[in-house]
């Protein structure tokens, strides 16, 4: 009989980074049932998904305490489904908020658990890190420095190396292909988020930011789970492409590119693309975060490198002059981009090399094989 494996993944980089890592468990092991949380990538993936991400994204404190009956429904069900379906392993890809509670009810009902994509504990409420100690039985951190963090801590746990060098690889084997509606000018890329609020909220001065650079073409990176009709009135009287799906393309097109806040300005940074990262969030949860958060950065880029290495944009900072300023710095040829070019490079090394699903699904092998013997 086939062993049972429950992923739970709750965001769009959840879903590609929970796509890939089935993947490469279902070709060594394709008797392997999974179950999941996750999005269409994970479903095309082979894992049966039974709740869908676009129902799950909650952005920020305010948000996550309006829908805070929602998401205690999730969870009661969450849990009933895992009883149900009684996986051999639960795998949690980073979602903490929702992921370590999992993380203690799986636990609590004799389910080993292992733990993809770390919480950033680091980041803020670093007492996490007991609880995590506690329920989680396997963690695979995914940047450099979290190793040396969680050792600190007593926990022993494997770092992978980053999955988006996968995603890239994957990409990058693909040859590349003009964007629907290319004119011949160099490509400006714009990646307003992945939910509505922070579109509706950043997109606008990016368009702003780029309305004067008439000797580039702009386009526009849409959200897979965020519909055309979001757009569509932002994008009046602009000249910006909307691109669906190919975000990729555009990136690798793209000579420089501004970029929300979130997973996208590491993949943008590990495309080589130079970037700005741009921030906006509502004043509760800007003031709540500025008292909790113990970080000098905000971008995955400039923590991994432990400096500035692409300049981030927030809240007041973020305005249509400002950031018209620093795209002109990182498109125009001149030491500056020259700069950045290298220092991307750098950070490419320091994510570690490609294979890190491959890895987490060869370490979820043994999990369950020892599961096994000891049953």
């Amino acid at each position: 009989m086939g062993k049972r494996v429950y992923v739970i993944a709750g965001e769009a980089s959840g879903d590609l980074h929970g796509a890939n890592l089935i993947r490469e468990l279902l070709v060594a092991h394709p008797e392997i049932q999974v179950r999941a949380w996750g999005g269409d990538r994970m479903a095309e993936a082979g894992a049966e998904v039974v709740k869908h991400i676009r129902d799950l994204a909650f952005m920020g404190f305010a948000e996550v305490v309006v829908n805070l009956r929602t998401i205690l429904s999730n969870l009661a069900w969450c849990k009933r489904d895992i009883l149900a379906f009684d996986p051999h392993l639960v795998v949690l890809i980073d979602y903490p908020g929702f992921n370590l509670r999992i993380a203690e009810f799986a636990k609590r009902s004799g389910i080993p658990v292992a733990y993809y994509i770390s919480p950033q504990v680091w980041a803020w409420k670093k007492g996490r890190v007991k609880r995590i100690a506690r329920d989680v039985d396997h963690m695979f951190v995914i940047l450099p420095f979290e190793q040396e963090w969680y050792a600190r801590h007593g926990m022993d746990v494997e770092f992978v190396g980053h999955p988006l060098l996968d995603a890239i690889q994957r990409e990058g084997a693909h040859p590349l292909v003009p964007l629907p509606g290319m004119d011949g000018r160099p490509v400006i890329a714009l990646l307003p988020g992945s939910r509505r609020q922070e579109i509706s909220r950043i997109l606008p001065v990016m368009l702003d930011a780029v309305r004067q650079v008439h000797d580039h073409q702009v386009f526009v990176a849409a959200a897979p789970s965020v519909p055309d009709t979001v757009y569509g009135p932002l994008l009046q009287g602009s000249e910006a492409v909307l691109v669906r799906g190919l975000t990729y393309d555009l990136l690798r097109h793209a000579r420089a590119a501004l970029v929300t806040s979130g997973t996208a300005t590491l993949e943008t940074a590990l495309f080589g693309t130079p970037l700005a990262v741009c921030y906006s969030g509502g004043a509760l949860n800007v003031w709540l975060a500025r008292r909790l958060v113990d970080l000098r950065y905000i971008s995955l880029v400039n923590l991994m490198m432990d400096r500035e290495v692409v300049r981030e944009m927030i809240q007041g900072d973020l305005t249509p002059k400002k950031l018209h300023h620093e795209l002109m710095r990182i498109l125009n040829d001149g030491p500056e981009r020259e700069a950045m070019l290298s220092d991307l490079e750098e950070l490419r090394k320091r994510a570690g090399g490609a294979g890190a699903s491959r890895t987490v699904a060869e370490g979820l092998w043994k999990i369950l094989e020892q599961r096994s013997e000891s049953a």
